[in-house]
């Protein structure tokens, strides 16, 4: 394990009786950075994450969390460590504020240092003002951004001593609207950039797009892919062109213009959107020549666009590519 590396996963394989939910997990997250894990229901991302909180032990391998083995280590890791889990751990019943210092005395505190941390995590949180409302009258993103903070009251992190030095984000933003998701995100932006690791994972690719560093996209148990998002959509290719037509019964023809103009030797069609799209080389060239020829054969389209292949696109051919070599 180099020191600048947070975690690093060799091998980490863990079965469930006949069912193998991790078959050989690698990976390694820098310090200081967000690592994205991305994969379909079942693909081993909660497990994984688990077996890193000691919540689990694996079948075989080994991982290591800021430097210690979260098998023969776990009080070590778990001293530094957070975890936010799919859902909130916290009490409607209670205050902000109130679960807070709940959870300080939970991590052993002591009284007068949980509510000081409290207070720490109200205003880093932006929930000072609403710190003594019961939680039943927060936001989603209120919520969430509270659930977080709780994740932080112990530790040995790198803000003098306060918070952990790896947070494990599992699915954090489930089932918050665009401002909830927003809101948490700038919070994990904020913790970050005060030196805290954050593995995340999400079935929002938007969310990995914004926040990670680097991403994994695991399937079966195993990593199939990885990179920063410009990587892993670049080894799809090029660019592409994306044409709306007016008229649906043009799609075809449509077709036809697009991949001569574009130089493509397919062209997907989507008909119930009216819309094709296809690869391109020159983005400019392209562009322009494709306006020409829909122009010259009198077909209207609504919306022309260029776009870099999207982490969707990653997903789906990374994880089919999988189901189709089985």
């Amino acid at each position: 394990m180099g020191t600048d590396d947070a975690v690093v996963i060799e091998g980490l394989r863990k079965d469930y009786g006949t069912k193998r939910a991790l078959a050989g997990l690698d990976l390694t997250v820098p310090a200081g950075t967000v690592q994205g894990l991305l994969g379909p229901n079942g693909a081993g991302k909660t497990t994984a994450v688990r077996i890193l909180a000691t919540l689990l032990r694996p079948s075989a391998g080994r991982a290591l969390v800021a430097g210690h083995d979260v098998v023969t280590e776990p009080d070590a890791v778990r001293h530094r460590i957070g975890l936010l889990g799919q859902h909130a751990a916290v009490d409607e019943d209670l205050s902000g504020r109130q679960n807070l210092e709940l959870f300080g005395r939970l991590h052993h505190l002591g009284a007068r240092r949980a509510a000081a941390r409290a207070g720490e995590l109200l205003e880093r949180f932006a929930l000072a003002d609403t710190g003594r409302k019961p939680v039943s009258a927060y936001s989603g993103g209120m919520r969430r951004r509270l659930d977080l903070a709780a994740s932080l009251i112990g530790g040995d992190g790198t803000d003098g001593g306060a918070g952990p030095q790896v947070l494990f984000l599992d699915e954090p933003t489930t089932g918050l609207d665009p401002r909830g998701r927003t809101e948490v995100w700038s919070a994990v932006r904020t913790l970050v950039g005060g030196g805290t690791t954050v593995l995340l994972t999400t079935q929002y690719l938007e969310e990995a797009d914004q926040l990670a560093d680097a991403i994994a996209v695991i399937d079966a148990g195993r990593v199939v892919a990885e990179g920063t998002a410009d990587e892993l959509k670049a080894k799809l290719g090029t660019d592409r062109i994306d044409v709306v037509v007016r008229d649906a019964t043009r799609l075809q023809a449509a077709a036809s213009v697009v991949g001569m103009a574009a130089g493509a030797a397919e062209v997907t069609r989507d008909e119930d959107r009216r819309l094709l799209s296809a690869p391109v080389t020159d983005r400019m060239a392209a562009l322009a020549e494709t306006v020409r020829a829909l122009d010259a054969a009198g077909i209207e389209a609504e919306d022309i666009a260029l776009r870099r292949p999207t982490l969707d696109e990653v997903f789906l051919h990374t994880t089919e590519a999988r189901e189709d070599a089985a």
